[in-house]
C-alpha cells in the first residue's frame, strides 16, 4: 500500500475513533446539565408533591438541578405532548398518571401522542388504593349489603366522580359492571365539592384515593367498605379488598410514574430508572410518600410499558360496555 496512503487511513482511523470515544464518554456523562422534569399538575397536590420529593433526591444522586415544571391543563394531555415532542436526550422527564396515558386514548377522538409509541418508560413509582366509602347513612355496611342494595334499588342511588373521564368515575363503572348493578353517575369537579354532597346525602358513595378518604371515614362523615387493591391499604388495614369482600378483578391503583420521549437512548433511561429506584429506597422518601398513602412500586422500564399497555385495555374496554363519553 502506499505510504502516503497508508498515513491518510490511519488519520482517519484515529478521527472515527476518538468520535466514537467522545460520544460514549458523553453518554456516560450524562447528565451534564439541568433536567426539566414537566409535572401535569397544579402545585401542592398530591401527585405534584411526589414529583417534587423524589425530583429533588434525584437531583442530588446526579449532581444536577431537577426542575419541577408544573404544566397543567387539557388533562394531562399539554405536559404529555411537551415531553414527547421533547429532544429525545433525557433531559425532559414527565411524571404521568392514568388519565392523558391510558384513559384519553379511549376518550378523546383525537390526541396529539401516541402514549405507547411516544414515549419511553422510566420507572414505575408508586401505587396508591382507591377506597370505596360511603355515606354513614347507607344502609350497608359491606361490599355484600351493598350489592344487595344496589340490586333492590337499580337506577335509584347516586354515586359521585372527581370528573367525567376520571378513575373515580372508570372504577365505580368497572365495579358496577363486576358486580352487574345500577348506579347513577353524578361527576363533580374535584374531590371536594364531591365530598360536601357525600356527607349531605345528595350522593351515596365515591371511590376515592385512601389518602382523601382516610380523615373523613375516622372523623365518622363517611364509612370506608373496601379497597380495590391487591392487599390492604396501611392507611385503612380494617378494610377488606374487594377480592377479599368478593369481587374479583378491581385492583384499581391510581398508578404514578416517570416516562421521557420515546427515542430517547437507552443507557440514558436505564440511567435515569436505577437513579430513581435508589431515591425510592431512602428512608425519609419512603416515609413521606408512605404519609401520602402511596405505596411504593419501583418497577422496571418494561414492567412499566406492560402496565401501560395492560391498563390501555382495561379503560379501553370499561369506557365501550360502559358507554363512557366526554360532555
Amino acid at each position: 500500500m502506499n505510504k502516503a496512503i497508508e498515513t491518510l487511513l490511519a488519520f482517519a482511523l484515529a478521527l472515527c475513533a476518538g468520535h466514537a470515544y467522545g460520544q460514549g464518554a458523553q453518554a456516560d456523562t450524562y447528565p451534564t446539565r439541568p433536567i426539566r422534569f414537566i409535572s401535569p399538575f397544579l402545585p401542592g397536590g398530591s401527585q405534584d408533591v411526589i414529583a417534587r420529593i423524589v425530583g429533588a433526591r434525584l437531583g442530588e444522586r446526579l449532581h444536577q438541578q431537577v426542575v419541577v415544571d408544573n404544566r397543567s391543563g387539557a388533562a394531562g394531555i399539554i405536559a404529555t405532548e411537551l415531553t414527547a415532542r421533547a429532544q429525545p436526550d433525557g433531559y425532559t422527564i414527565l411524571m404521568i398518571t392514568a388519565g392523558p396515558i391510558t384513559i384519553a386514548p379511549s376518550l378523546q377522538k383525537k390526541l396529539p401522542y401516541d402514549p405507547l409509541r411516544d414515549l419511553a418508560p422510566v420507572i414505575h413509582l408508586v401505587d396508591t388504593p382507591m377506597a370505596l366509602i360511603v355515606n354513614p347513612a347507607l344502609p350497608a355496611k359491606s361490599i355484600g349489603e351493598l350489592v344487595a342494595l344496589g340490586k333492590s334499588r337499580a337506577g335509584k342511588i347516586n354515586y359521585a366522580s372527581v370528573g367525567n373521564g376520571s378513575i373515580s368515575h372508570l372504577t365505580m363503572e368497572l365495579f358496577k359492571l363486576q358486580a352487574g348493578l345500577d348506579f347513577n353517575h353524578v361527576p363533580y369537579k374535584g374531590a371536594a365539592p364531591a365530598f360536601i354532597d357525600l356527607f349531605s346525602g345528595q350522593v351515596s358513595l365515591i371511590f376515592i384515593t385512601t389518602a382523601s378518604a382516610q380523615p373523613h371515614t375516622s372523623s365518622g362523615k363517611a364509612r370506608a367498605l373496601a379497597v380495590a387493591a391487591r392487599k390492604r391499604s396501611a392507611m385503612m388495614p380494617d378494610v377488606p379488598t374487594l377480592t377479599e369482600a368478593g369481587v374479583k378483578g378491581l385492583d384499581v391503583p391510581v398508578w404514578a410514574g416517570v416516562a421521557t420521549a420515546a427515542a430517547t437512548p437507552k443507557r440514558v433511561v436505564d440511567r435515569l430508572h436505577r437513579e430513581f429506584a435508589e431515591v425510592l429506597k431512602l428512608p425519609d422518601v419512603r416515609e413521606r410518600l408512605a404519609q401520602l398513602g402511596s405505596d411504593i412500586n419501583g418497577g422496571t422500564p418494561g414492567e412499566f410499558g406492560a402496565l401501560l399497555k395492560d391498563d390501555l385495555a382495561r379503560w379501553a374496554q370499561v369506557i365501550k360496555s360502559a358507554n363512557i363519553r366526554l360532555d
